[in-house]
C-alpha cells in the first residue's frame, strides 16, 4: 500500500504554527508588559479620561456663539451695600447676589418683578435670570436702605 500524502493549504494551518505565532506576539510584547503593572494601568487611563473630559469641554465652549453663551453677573453684598449697586445686562443674563456680609440679608423686588431670594446667610448665593428688558430695581428687606438697579437692555 502506498502512503498517501496529505496537502495542506494556506489557509489550513496546524495548531503548533499558530501556537508559534501566539508565542511571537507575546515575546514582542513581553518587555513592555513586564513593566506596566495595575497601578502604572489606573494611571495611564485616569490621565486619558482626564484629557477626553478637558478636550470635550473645550470642543462645547468653542461650538457655542458669542451670543448663546449665558451672561453672568455677581453683585457682592458686604458692608450693607449691593456692589455694583446699578448696572446693565442684556436679556436673558442671569444675575448672582453673593452674601459677604456678617448678617443675613434678602434680595427683594421693589414692584414684585422677581422672585424673593431666601434669607442669604454668609456665604450663600442667590440667582435669579432677566429675560424681560426693562428696569428692575430691588432692597434687603431685611435692611431697606440697601438698595440696587438691574437695567436690562
Amino acid at each position: 500500500m502506498k502512503p498517501k500524502h496529505r496537502k495542506t493549504s494556506v489557509m489550513s494551518a496546524s495548531p503548533s504554527h499558530y501556537q508559534r505565532r501566539i508565542a511571537r506576539r507575546v515575546t514582542v510584547l513581553s518587555p513592555f508588559l513586564r513593566h506596566l503593572n495595575t497601578g502604572t494601568l489606573a494611571f495611564v487611563l485616569f490621565v486619558a479620561l482626564a484629557l477626553l473630559s478637558t478636550t470635550r469641554g473645550r470642543e462645547a465652549e468653542t461650538r457655542e456663539s458669542p451670543s448663546a453663551k449665558a451672561i453672568k453677573t455677581e453683585v457682592v453684598i458686604d458692608t450693607f451695600t449691593f456692589s455694583p449697586r446699578t448696572f446693565t445686562v442684556p436679556p436673558g443674563a442671569t444675575v448672582t447676589w453673593i452674601n459677604h456680609d456678617n448678617v443675613p440679608d434678602v434680595v427683594t423686588s421693589a414692584e414684585d418683578q422677581f422672585k424673593k431670594s431666601p434669607v442669604l446667610k454668609t456665604g450663600q448665593r442667590f440667582s435669579d435670570t432677566f429675560a424681560t428688558t426693562g428696569t428692575y430695581s430691588y432692597f434687603c428687606s431685611i435692611h431697606p436702605r440697601m438698595t440696587g438697579k438691574i437695567a436690562v437692555k
